[in-house]
């Protein structure tokens, strides 16, 4: 299925909708997704705002019918929310395969429509990774700078959690909502834990343990990843929503093709075509890019002129390099007791405990004790031809005692891991698509292996029969891009600065996981909305003195 096919209440281009562009804008923001929603809630209150999005709006009522789709083994993970064809066509190169179109949502909401919800802060160490490591690169910001924005997020997102982790990085205040409890199967890990002397703690999730936000308290789906049908999740739609309660204008299927600039390095407009196949320039005094680590490089080489030759704010040579994400490692098996998984569709329970022995050999990881561990009775039934009693003692053979564990692993930035543009394919648009060259690191592997001693360690300890192990030769992506338009104070060596402003451009900020030098091993969309909420500021600040 397309982006631009309807699906139970998402809205079909027939419907007359207004994509013309807004007269006397402030702000346009590029993307839709949580880094852009912040963005735009914060400034429409003071600002005229425009936000374009490549992607549809989606129907909230639409959900079950997609929680429905997301069960059924006829599809696959981009079925649910429309990703694929030509919109969304891409392009790999290297010796490591890149599923792009599994690790993003194209519409309104963005990739939080389909995350997890995990989120956690970078540790102190991970902002100088060069200084304490001896590896990777220093960023130009440190810990206490993003400290008061990190707390700011939390409260925007909703996030549930507790002081419990000892290695966490120093917070003041509590978390808006109570951790989650620890699961059932939990219970049985810490015993192998407390035995092996690892500590377990609580997870920080961006869903609501309690009513918060008028948004109901989490009601156990199970499917948060792809799909949170009561909304107790938190996705960008609800900042979305309260831009345009403020005045804001937000257009979807408004396809950006290219940044135009004048002969002062100011970004003029953002030039964005509609399915109809029209294209408008939106003008505004201030441009915001946030369309994530694959496609904020894609506009912006897309955008090459005169002046701008290799792509606009490309004077470093470095828009697209750099481009990393977070390495898996994991083990499973089974027990002869129920471990009571697919009850909770995320973990509430991890450990931090190695984290910071990372150094220039051992990269940062974190430890994830999973509660949806093997097949769910749901998918079992569906995937089968019996039925009756055959289908019952399948069932019951099948499900009920696995128990896994999974973890993340930072990768190091590499200039020849990066996102360039496809020679000889294009969008629906006529534009070239993006292109992934994705490398991986020997400390990484290194660390894949060290985190599956570990977990191996744990379930054996536990009395499982481990039957599977995913470490160096079998590891992927966790879906989180992340590098591409990398954080400096020299411009040479990056495309933005401290400010998340680019160095070439005076008027054009860049706010998404593009910018991190370094990815840490913690999931990043914490960070995102913190630097998000960061740069928010400062436009507002610029808009203000000008």
């Amino acid at each position: 299925m397309s982006g631009a096919e309807s699906v139970g209440g998402e809205r079909s281009d027939s419907e007359a909708v207004d994509r013309t562009p807004v007269s006397d804008a402030d702000v346009c923001v590029v993307g839709a997704g949580p880094a852009g929603a912040l963005v735009a809630d914060r400034l429409a209150a003071d600002h005229e705002v425009v936000v374009l999005d490549a992607g549809p709006r989606f129907d909230p009522a639409d959900r079950l019918a997609r929680q429905e789709r997301a069960i059924r083994p006829f599809y696959d993970r981009p079925d649910v929310w429309g990703v694929g064809g030509e919109r969304d066509a891409h392009e790999n190169a290297g010796d490591r395969f890149y599923p792009l179109n599994h690790a993003r949502v194209k519409g309104i909401g963005g990739s939080t429509l389909h995350w997890q919800g995990m989120v956690m802060r970078l540790h102190e160490d991970d902002f100088n990774s060069e200084t304490a490591r001896g590896v990777g690169s220093d960023w130009p910001i440190a810990y206490e700078d993003l400290r008061p924005y990190y707390a700011e997020a939390e409260r925007e997102l909703g996030v549930a959690g507790a002081s419990d982790n000892p290695y966490a990085p120093p917070r003041e205040e509590p978390h808006p909502m109570p951790a989650f409890e620890p699961s059932y199967s939990d219970s049985l890990f810490a015993e192998a834990c407390e035995e092996l002397e690892i500590d377990m703690h609580s997870v920080p999730n961006a869903r609501n343990s309690e009513p918060y936000d008028d948004r109901s308290p989490c009601v156990g789906y199970g499917t948060c990843q792809p799909v949170c049908p009561s909304g107790a999740k938190y996705d960008a739609t609800v900042h979305i929503e309260r831009a345009e309660a403020r005045g804001a204008t937000v257009i979807d299927r408004a396809s950006v093709r290219s940044l135009d600039h004048d002969d002062d390095d100011r970004v003029t407009a953002a030039v964005y075509a509609t399915p109809e196949g029209e294209e408008h320039r939106q003008t505004a005094d201030a441009f915001v890019v946030a369309a994530g680590g694959v496609e904020t490089p894609r506009l912006l080489l897309l955008s090459a002129s005169d002046r701008y030759p290799d792509g606009l704010a490309n004077g470093s040579g470095h828009v697209g390099e750099f481009f990393m994400d977070h390495l898996f490692a994991g083990a499973g098996g089974t027990l002869d007791e129920p471990t009571r998984q697919n009850h909770v569709g995320f973990y509430t329970s991890a450990c931090d405990q190695f984290y910071d022995e990372a150094d220039e050999t051992q990269a940062p990881f974190k430890l994830e004790f999973f509660n949806y561990a093997g097949p769910s009775p749901v998918e079992m039934a569906l995937s089968g031809d019996d039925w009756g009693d055959p289908l019952l003692d399948r069932l019951r053979d099948g499900y009920g005692t696995h128990v896994a564990m999974g973890g993340l692993v930072e990768q190091l930035p590499d200039a020849e891991s990066r996102v360039t543009l496809a020679e000889d394919r294009t969008d629906d648009h006529g534009s070239s698509v993006p292109q992934i060259e994705w490398t991986v690191d020997d400390r990484a592997l290194d660390t894949i292996e060290r985190a599956n001693e570990i977990q191996v360690e744990i379930l054996e300890e536990l009395g499982a029969d481990v039957e599977w192990v995913s470490g160096p030769d079998a590891t992927g992506p966790a879906y989180h891009h992340m590098g591409t338009t990398r954080m400096s104070d020299d411009s040479a060596a990056g495309v933005v600065d401290a400010d998340c402003r680019t160095h070439d451009l005076a008027n054009c900020w860049i706010a998404s996981s593009s910018v991190f030098p370094t990815s840490g091993a913690m999931n990043p969309t914490l960070t995102i909305a913190a630097l998000a909420l960061r740069v928010a500021d400062d436009v507002d600040a610029r808009l203000a003195g000008e």
